[in-house]
């Protein structure tokens, strides 16, 4: 077995391949060398950090060890191998300094930043699902545009298991090399492009476990995957709807432990949600929160409640001429309104255009490409980029919108100059706002979030800002910043300026502003799904708005809580997958938050049945 080095002198966050060929004889010995060899390198970085990194099987008798320099200076390793004549054999390359960003990870309690020189990462997704099965030029022209629309991630499946084309893998204990070849070939492509790739590795309705049925079988698949995908820039979502997997949360639990474990770089890890991932966090593998929502109630509320980024994956998709198959597919003003309201509920946005998302059956087309919707992302990442967005955080001291701010900010005690840095003012109905802001002269400026026109108002001066928006036809948004302030903190540059504490929420009953009236008895029926109502038990300035959201839980199942409505009365949306035996004991919860983002809940308990 001979062993090249064809990334000789490879370039920091470049994947490395250290390419070997078996002989006759040591094929005829391992078949199946994804089965039967055991072939890994522990792999020493220049400042000794150790990583383990197998080595995967490329077809014939290719194997290909690959890792990926995230510092320049010497890479060393040493195999373990069944080839005992490899057994001990050391190698080495030298990695020079690229100008790469390097991957990302979460950081500022809700936000990102980059592995290198700790900057912050504005998430901008789009979402592209045949990623791997689109003919070349129609991906490459795909990913051409939405790179020069400011878009840096990209959401794709791995293989479509369920669809009879080839796939990642032939069979559960055989992978398919010529596919992954030209998937990790797209991977690259994109991260030159600037943009991550967002892998799902499966489609919902049990489509993970249809393709490995057995746990040992899922082990070498994620074990495969990642030591060959992993030294790309991506994240992991493990799954599409993860709801509709039998015993969904131990599965995803099992896969996001295994990518844990066999991902030598840490990569962001959570699972695609029908409504929300965070039933999933206490598991121990979760990095990020995934949703495909647009009731601002449930982004909003579990935005004060838990300690990590959000992305909204589907809070809508724009129908700008490619077809409608769902609910949230929606026109371009509904999209755009939906873009910004999943904004201040703290969430990052990802984008989908009906004509280019490749789901069911509507075609992909490079003709949707310009469409309104994605102008409109482009003009958002405009917006942002001028501010310091890995520190904005909802903020609540306002009238007639919804609201990011940057309050106040670390070691500046009672320094007047650490107050009141930016606010960010969504004015979806046009009407007077009000904004109570820290004593200081603030920059005036109107954003159009159709067109990206931005408008400068006069400087203003005071504690409580009024006005109304430059026209009544539409939506606008208010930026008022201290533009001085925040250049002078660009020079002393500190990522994670501000404070951001979790609150505690409030449940002692005769606190909460609020009780349930709907559903009452001691009984609920998959069957007939009863109504829900909330009303307030105690008026006041606080409580003039509210948001709601219903979840429930059969706790002793273990699969965690599912929302099930939102919005202060409907039908609760019921479903099997709440239990895996029936009857069973269920836990109705309902949380509301008031306009001063003060968190509350009630419970209630009921017995559930088929």
């Amino acid at each position: 077995m001979l062993a090249q080095t064809p990334c000789e002198n490879p370039k920091t966050y470049t994947p490395c391949d250290v390419v070997y060929e078996m002989t006759a004889a040591e094929a005829a010995a391992h078949p199946n060398p994804h089965l039967s060899l055991k072939f890994y390198a522990e792999v020493k970085s220049p400042r000794f950090k150790t990583y383990l990194v197998p080595a995967f099987w490329d077809g014939g008798r290719k194997l290909i060890l690959r890792f990926t320099p995230n510092e320049a200076g010497p890479w060393e390793w040493r195999l373990t191998s069944d080839f005992a004549r490899l057994q001990n054999q050391v190698g080495k390359v030298e990695a020079v300094e690229s100008e790469a960003l390097g991957f990302i990870e979460p950081a500022n309690v809700h936000h990102w930043r980059y592995t290198e020189r700790l900057k912050p990462h504005l998430w901008m997704g789009d979402t592209l699902l045949r990623f791997g099965y689109l003919d070349r030029p129609l991906f490459e022209r795909i990913i051409d545009a939405r790179a020069a629309q400011k878009f840096n991630h990209v959401r794709a499946l791995l293989s479509l298991w369920d669809e009879p084309v080839a796939h990642a893998f032939k069979s559960p204990d055989e992978p398919n090399p010529e596919f992954l070849r030209e998937f990790e070939s797209r991977l690259a492509y994109a991260n030159q492009k600037g943009i991550i790739v967002d892998l799902i590795l499966g489609a919902g309705r049990n489509d993970l476990t249809k393709a490995f049925p057995t746990w040992q079988q899922r082990e070498r698949f994620i074990r495969y995957i990642t030591s060959r995908l992993a030294g790309y820039n991506l994240t992991w979502q493990i799954a599409q709807n993860f709801e509709q997997y039998t015993d969904g949360r131990a599965l995803m639990k099992e896969l996001g432990l295994l990518l844990k474990k066999h991902d030598p770089y840490n990569h962001p890890r959570t699972a695609h949600a029908a409504r929300t991932s965070a039933p999933l966090n206490g598991d121990g593998w979760q990095t990020y929160l995934s949703y495909q929502s647009s009731d601002d109630g449930v982004g909003a509320i579990e935005h004060q409640l838990y300690g990590q980024p959000q992305v909204n994956a589907e809070f809508a998709y724009e129908d700008s001429g490619g077809g409608r198959a769902d609910a949230h597919h929606v026109d371009f003003d509904t999209f755009r309104k939906r873009l910004w309201n999943a904004t201040m509920n703290g969430q990052y946005p990802v984008f989908g255009n009906t004509g280019t998302v490749g789901v069911g059956k509507l075609a992909v087309s490079d003709k949707f490409l310009d469409s309104p919707g994605a102008k409109a992302m482009a003009a958002w990442h405009d917006f942002f980029a001028n501010t310091r967005y890995w520190e904005l955080e909802p903020f609540f001291n306002v009238d007639g919108g919804r609201a990011l701010a940057l309050e106040r900010v670390f070691g500046e005690g009672e320094d007047e100059e650490g107050e009141g840095i930016e606010y960010v003012v969504y004015v979806e109905n046009p009407r007077l706002i009000e904004v109570g802001v820290r004593r200081h002269t603030y920059q005036v400026y109107w954003f159009n979030p159709s067109t990206g026109e931005k408008i400068k108002g006069k400087d203003w001066k005071g504690e409580r800002f009024v006005a109304e928006p430059p026209t009544k036809t539409q939506d606008w948004v208010l930026h008022l910043s201290r533009d001085g302030k925040k250049e002078g903190m660009l020079k002393s540059y500190k990522f994670d300026s501000r404070p951001n504490l979790l609150q505690e929420v409030e449940g002692n009953t005769p606190r909460v502003p609020f009780a349930i009236v709907a559903p009452d008895g001691d009984t609920i029926s998959l069957a007939r799904p009863p109504k829900f109502e909330t009303k307030l038990t105690r008026q006041s300035r606080a409580t003039r708005t509210m948001l709601y959201v219903w979840t429930g839980e059969v706790a002793a199942d273990g699969q965690g809580y599912r929302v099930l409505g939102a919005g202060p009365s409907g039908t609760l949306s019921l479903s099997p997958d709440l239990a895996t035996r029936y009857p069973a004991v269920f836990n109705l919860r309902l949380t509301g938050m008031n306009a001063n983002g003060k968190v509350y809940t009630m419970d209630k308990v009921f017995r559930l049945v088929p």
